[in-house]
């Protein structure tokens, strides 16, 4: 779940609450001002907790999730967030004009499949291949090749190298892409499941004789 639109629900709900533990033990239990305000935030602060509680509990649930298996997805969501950051940093310091555009769609799939992930942990699964191997290898690539094009001084062994280096980042991002329609398929599947279904009630209104339309 979103941190922050978490966080936004568990304010708005825990905040009226410590107003209302104020006014009762003010009002209600005649409690003097520092007692009343502090039961105020102890009782909102539990609140707080509950409702935090609440929301994961029911996105686990919409998900299809153990606490557990969300634990393990979020640890590796949240070492990918670090990578896709140093990746990143390291695509836009290359200085190779013509590969521009291939960089910044690799950088756009990488940051689709994470922001897909996030939002449906169980797409997780999908994409395991991603998270374990081909991440790392487009980081560990990417690194190398900015570090090298860095270099001042040019030789051939460096040239070869760089240009290796370069077709084998394109490789990657054809891998990359097969990754991220992998994620997709599901929705791809469905809507083509749809389009179907569209299709064959389209066909059947059309075989209908022009009488029966009218009446429909």
């Amino acid at each position: 779940m979103n941190p922050f639109v978490s966080f936004i629900i568990r304010t708005a709900v825990a905040l009226p609450s410590s107003i209302l533990f104020w006014l009762l033990s003010f009002a209600g239990f005649d409690q003097t001002f520092l007692i009343s305000s502090l039961i105020a935030i102890a009782g909102g602060g539990i609140v707080y907790g509950i409702t935090g509680a609440y929301l994961k509990n029911r996105f686990l649930k919409r998900h299809g999730l153990t606490y557990k298996e969300y634990k393990y997805i979020k640890k590796n969501l949240d070492d990918a967030n670090t990578k896709i950051k140093r990746l990143q940093k390291a695509l836009f310091t290359i200085k190779h004009i013509r590969s521009l555009k291939q960089r910044i769609e690799l950088l756009r799939m990488t940051k689709n499949i994470q922001r897909l992930t996030r939002r449906e942990p169980r797409r997780f699964y999908q994409a395991e291949k991603f998270y374990f191997s081909h991440l790392d290898s487009v980081l560990e690539l990417s690194e190398r090749y900015a570090f090298l094009s860095s270099q001042s001084k040019a030789n051939r062994e460096l040239e070869f190298s760089l240009r290796d280096t370069q077709e084998t980042l394109e490789d990657l991002t054809k891998v990359v892409e097969k990754d991220l329609y992998e994620v997709l398929s599901n929705d791809i599947n469905h809507l083509n499941f749809e389009i179907d279904v569209a299709k064959n009630s389209i066909k059947k209104y059309k075989e209908l004789p022009d009488e029966s339309r009218r009446l429909k």
